[in-house]
């Protein structure tokens, strides 16, 4: 029975375990994206998030602290830069996996995990994002918006503009005293 152990331990020792998640993820930081298999991904995810959670705070402290995971300088300077720049406003979730199939040579399932804020495809451009309103989970006034967005599409614009504010009368339709 495992009660209670909820490490991945991928059939390594810990020594061994470290330094694989600590390579994959020093790939991962630098390639953005890599190819492993799906328990790799797994396991890479929960090791990977919390440090690029902590880059997001750029202090000496949380440098030392990633470096000791990654003991790679490189890597921490690109988590650091352009990595913590991305995901500043993420509030979590920084990795995806993507599900490839299984390899021919040992019918092992790969994933592709890559991080979120640089994949293109699947994401929104910044002027997009930038652009667009914010989006909510609830509809709240959406009601209103509807029936005032089928009014204006159903009915012309000069009638809409006599609903809105009746036309003064001119000089000439007056009568004079």
């Amino acid at each position: 029975m495992r009660h209670g152990d909820k490490i991945k331990n991928l059939s390594r020792t810990k020594s061994h375990r470290d330094a694989l998640l600590r390579n994959l993820s020093c790939q991962l930081i630098e390639h953005k994206r890599i190819v492993t298999t799906v328990a790799k991904a797994k396991a890479l995810r929960v090791y990977v998030e919390p440090l690029i959670t902590k880059s997001k705070e750029n202090t000496t402290h949380q440098r030392r602290i990633v470096f000791s995971h990654l003991q790679d300088k490189e890597a921490v300077k690109e988590l650091f830069g352009s990595v913590a720049e991305k995901v500043g406003g993420r509030p979590g979730g920084y990795t995806r996996i993507i599900k490839l199939g299984i390899r021919p040579g040992d019918a092992a399932e790969k994933a592709m995990i890559e991080l979120v804020d640089f994949n293109e495809v699947y994401g929104k451009s910044t002027d997009e994002k930038a652009a667009g309103k914010r989006t909510r989970r609830r509809g709240g006034s959406g009601k209103k918006k509807e029936e005032a967005d089928a009014v204006a599409e159903t009915a012309p614009a000069e009638e809409v503009k006599e609903a809105v504010a009746p036309e003064a009368p001119s000089k000439e339709e007056t009568p004079e005293a």
